[in-house]
């Protein structure tokens, strides 16, 4: 296996290990947002949804219309505006080889440190899989929550991705879901 390096194109044949995002989270987060593992546009612009056809940013802005959300070129605007809303974002992989974006191609996967970020959101109260690859790992989620003494208060749910490649559901489909687990 080699290892990502920006600029540096990876031996033919050899698979690259990718290196997740950090956690968007602060104190006062109460809704964590699980993806898989960032697109290729994420991981190229070191942002979460950064794909300009993923409705996740949409939906956020739909669901608070009033906050002062910026426009899309100011990634750490928004990333503050969404902590306001008490809304982090993070992925269950940490690192993984894949080609492409797609979660089908994801492979051998290492999970992100949860215990560790939990200790970082204490009013944690939902966590919300983007997709049902997030959702995969919900059950050993709820194991480490409970280790944590964390399971009676907290719940998960899976909702549709936001990924343009779930192109079965609208948008509409997708904000009437997303705004029922978010929004109080």
């Amino acid at each position: 296996m080699t290892a990502c390096v920006p600029g540096v194109p990876p031996v033919a044949g050899t698979p690259t290990r990718l290196q997740g995002l950090p956690p968007l989270v602060g104190p006062h987060t109460r809704v964590l947002v699980l993806g898989s593992f960032p697109s290729v546009k994420s991981l190229q612009l070191q942002q979460y949804y950064a794909h300009p056809q993923n409705h996740f940013w949409p939906i956020m802005q739909a669901l608070w219309p009033d906050a002062p959300w910026p426009g899309d070129k100011d990634y750490a605007w928004r990333c503050q505006c969404l902590l306001a809303q008490g809304v982090g974002v993070w992925d269950v992989y940490a690192q993984c080889e894949r080609e492409g974006s797609l979660d089908s191609a994801i492979r051998a996967a290492q999970l992100n440190d949860f215990p560790a970020l939990l200790k970082r959101c204490p009013n944690l109260d939902v966590i919300a899989h983007n997709g049902g690859e997030s959702f995969r790992h919900a059950k050993a989620l709820g194991k480490m929550l409970a280790l944590a003494g964390l399971a009676e208060r907290v719940e998960l749910h899976r909702l549709p991705s936001t990924s343009p490649a779930n192109a079965s559901w609208t948008f509409e489909q997708k904000l009437t879901a997303w705004r029922a687990v978010l929004t109080p």
